[in-house]
């Protein structure tokens, strides 16, 4: 079944500037990633720090692969050095609904 990643970052004060590029470089791996549909970048109209990342993968098995990854030494990214906070929610499709 389909999963859909929800990531909501609060980002430093200091990070505003630099996160459509590390943004861009990060979501490059992502994308590139097996068993990932795409993603997009949602910036908070009304707080500039609140961004949200809209993940659809294959699987939940590839959403685990692709979080495993990330927790590697090749997997890191430059991201976690312009966030504050984050908060990763998954959701199922539900395509016989």
């Amino acid at each position: 079944m389909t999963t859909i990643a929800i990531l909501e970052l609060t980002l430093t004060a200091e990070g505003v500037a630099q996160a459509p590029a590390i943004l861009t470089e990060t979501l490059e791996a992502t994308r590139a990633f097996e068993g990932n549909l795409g993603c997009e970048v949602l910036f908070d109209n009304a707080d500039e720090r609140h961004v949200s990342i809209v993940e659809r993968w294959e699987s939940v098995e590839n959403d685990n692969a692709y979080r495993a990854f990330r927790a590697t030494p090749e997997g890191v990214s430059r991201l976690g050095g312009i966030v504050a906070d984050r908060k990763l929610t998954l959701y199922t499709v539900r395509d016989d609904i």
